[in-house]
């Protein structure tokens, strides 16, 4: 898989880049990163590439034509299964999502900033917005992180145990049960007896029991 990340802030990504799964995938070469600087596309000699909002409302805007020419020259040299702009009025990321996302290609990731981006920006290159939560954060650069590394991790051989991936929380909506390690007792607090039997249909036949508990008491909406 291929992602580009356009953004005013590339240095934003080199700590997340280059570490855990990330730099994992990128080193075994399941993943390719690459984060395009939209400073580079402006058209004046101050490198600015935000400007005032028409219709007088206060804050900046990401202007569209340093996103269209990054994007244009992007999209020349490859062709692009999503170009996601990471936006509050996006559809939430979930875990569906995300498994989608993992066997595709080829990716743009748009990060808005200030008040946002250009509407025409959007209207001539984007094909899905993706928001990670009704909240405002500072810059779509936090939301873009937090999708690649949920994607990323999902891509067939990066992750050493594969298997794990896939008793996640929201692979099947619904929570993951509890997990326990040594010791066995702690503080008087004891590991479930059933997980120390060694008996495989109980322990399964326990989990799916706990699955349902612990999803109808924390997120009974994902039941729904």
């Amino acid at each position: 898989m291929r992602i580009d990340i356009v953004t005013i802030f590339p240095e934003f990504f080199n700590p997340i880049i280059n570490h855990s799964i990330i730099k994992r995938s990128i080193a075994k070469k399941k993943a390719e990163i690459y984060t395009h600087n939209l400073r580079n596309f402006s058209n004046n000699k101050q490198k600015s590439v935000d400007d005032y909002q028409f219709g007088g409302d206060p804050g900046m805007v990401l202007q569209v034509q340093p996103i269209d020419d990054c994007i244009s020259k992007l999209k020349s040299e490859r062709d692009y299964c999503e170009i996601i702009y990471l936006s509050p009025c996006g559809e939430t990321l979930n875990q569906t999502e995300c498994n989608r996302l993992s066997v595709l290609k080829n990716i743009i990731l748009l990060c808005g900033n200030y008040k946002g981006i250009d509407q025409r920006a959007i209207d001539l290159h984007v094909t899905k917005e993706v928001s990670v939560g009704d909240y405002v954060l500072t810059g779509g650069e936090f939301a873009a992180s937090i999708l690649l590394d949920s994607v990323i991790r999902l891509i067939p051989g990066v992750i050493s145990n594969e298997s794990s991936a896939l008793f996640d929380s929201f692979q099947d909506n619904l929570l993951a049960p509890p997990i326990y390690s040594r010791p066995s007792t702690y503080k008087n607090l004891k590991v479930p007896n059933v997980l120390l039997s060694g008996n495989s249909k109980k322990i399964e036949e326990w989990k799916e029991k706990q699955i349902i508990k612990i999803t109808k008491s924390k997120r009974p909406d994902l039941l729904d």
